[in-house]
Formats: C-alpha cells, structure tokens, sequence
C-alpha cells in the first residue's frame, strides 16, 4: 500500500484520460497538482468527492492548482462520469492500473464481510516541482476540496 509520503518525489506517471489525451507529471510542471485516486466512477462516495471538486474549482484554479481523477475505469465509463456531472478536470482511465500502482493505492480491502483487492480512495498533492506535498488517505468525500485548502 501507499509507501510514498510528504516529501518524496512524485511518480512519473502517464496515462490517458476519457477523451484518449495522454497526461503526465511533466505536463503540470509551475502548478500543483491534486491527483485524486478513487474506486469506481459513478458510485455514490466518489462522486459526491468528485462533484466537491467540481463545486471549488475556481478555488483550486485561483490557487494554481490543476486536478486529475484516476480510477482504473475504462475511458468511456470516465466521459460518462465527466459529462454527467459536467467535471472541469481530466479522469484518467487506468485499466491497467500502472498509475495506480506507481502512488501504491492498490491493495486488499474490507467491504460488508467480504476482502479483496481495490483502489483505496487517496489524494496526493504534487508541489510545482513534483515532490509530493501532502498525501490525504483519510478522504472525507463531502468535504474534500476543504482538506486540500486549507
């Protein structure tokens, strides 16, 4: 599970986002950036986490900010998550989940009795230079843009 911590260097991750655009670590080099990891598209939790990105937006812009969801959804299940809740921020669709395990976010979860492996829901902020400047695990969906800025 998520080994990285504040101050370590960010993964040089890349990945496509629902629309097939390629994105990577180098691309939001001079912003921060917020990569959100979260299950599944269009479940209740992540979206109401998503959707409280969506509503502080011009927050994060304000603050130089650039965000990235990330789930290992396919890319059509991400633009319909998008268009639906009309996000201004890339998804990336991770099916083979090289981003995911880059931040250490897959691992065995507990849900109703039952174990398995899945994504668990973490937010990584990156500084302008790409060293990781806080890593939130406790995820509060309903009050996520609060966590970050603070």
């Amino acid at each position: 599970m998520t080994t990285l911590k504040k101050g370590d260097k960010a993964p040089n991750f890349s990945g496509v986002d629902q629309d097939g655009k390629s994105h990577q670590l180098a691309d939001y080099s001079g912003k921060k950036l917020v990569v959100f990891f979260y299950p599944k598209a269009n479940t209740p939790g992540c979206t109401a986490e998503a959707c409280d990105l969506r509503d502080n937006f011009e927050r994060f812009q304000a603050n130089n900010y650039a965000l990235l969801g990330v789930s290992a959804d396919s890319a059509k299940a991400q633009a319909k998550f998008k268009d639906k809740y009309e996000f201004p921020f890339p998804l990336l669709a991770d099916e083979d989940k090289s981003v995911i395990q880059a931040f250490g976010v897959w691992g065995p979860k507990k849900f109703m009795g039952k174990e398995y492996d899945g994504i668990h829901r973490t937010t990584f902020v990156i500084d302008e230079k790409g060293i990781i400047e806080e890593v939130i695990s406790d995820v509060k969906t309903k009050a996520h843009a609060a966590q970050i800025l603070k």
